[in-house]
């Protein structure tokens, strides 16, 4: 009677590819699924811009530090992200990023039966643009980009259980001893601080994507 002994490698073999197989479907379900995104530079992203300088923006406001937080905001994101190099003199880069601030307010949107201001909503808009510094020539160019962001009006509005509120610097039991007024200046400086991230990041992705 011959004994045939069969190979258990192509059986391992087999088994570790379905693992892999499984692990990299799960990762892309995952990745999908909590919006995460692999990030790079566009297809249509010159390849010979590797750094830039970021201008002030020209300020068209009554907020008088308006367009230093932005272009601070704005630094912050390249190197944060790392497809380009920031550097400090405009002669070192290969582009310029230059902006203007069109307008940046807050308005009333949502009041109680007193007519108590219970929700502001804040909004800045902005026109932004890529310029190659040699030979000059305008890259990309983005124009009234408008970004808006609630903050509370009133102590009775505010939400300390939401995202917003724990993100901020306040705690739940700072908001007792605060008047209205006191909470709402905080809120809104808050509220000022996330925009202009927001601002910095969605900036950022159009130009690297080019859109």
């Amino acid at each position: 009677m011959t004994i045939r002994i069969q190979n258990p490698e192509p059986q391992i073999q087999n088994r570790k590819s379905k693992i892999q197989n499984w692990a990299v479907a799960v990762f892309l379900f995952w990745g999908v699924g909590c919006g995460y995104q692999f990030s790079g530079k566009g297809e249509g992203f010159p390849k010979d811009i590797r750094t830039v300088f970021v201008e002030p923006f020209v300020n068209r406001t009554r907020d008088i530090a308006i367009e230093r937080d932005i272009a601070s905001a704005l630094r912050s994101e390249f190197h944060r992200q790392g497809h380009l190099r920031v550097v400090d003199q405009v002669d070192q880069a290969d582009a310029i990023v230059t902006g203007v601030v069109r307008s940046f307010d807050s308005r009333v949107v949502a009041v109680n039966r007193e007519d108590e201001v219970l929700q502001f909503e804040m909004a800045l808009v902005v026109d932004m643009s890529l310029r190659r510094r040699s030979p000059d020539e305008v890259l990309w160019r983005t124009q009234g980009t408008r970004i808006t962001e609630l903050y509370s009006g009133s102590r009775g509005a505010v939400v300390t259980t939401s995202s917003h509120f724990k993100s901020g610097t306040l705690n739940p039991g700072d908001v007792r001893p605060f008047t209205d007024i006191q909470l709402t200046e905080t809120l809104s400086r808050e509220a000022k601080e996330r925009l202009v991230g927001r601002l910095a990041h969605e900036m950022h992705q159009r130009l690297i994507e080019m859109f």
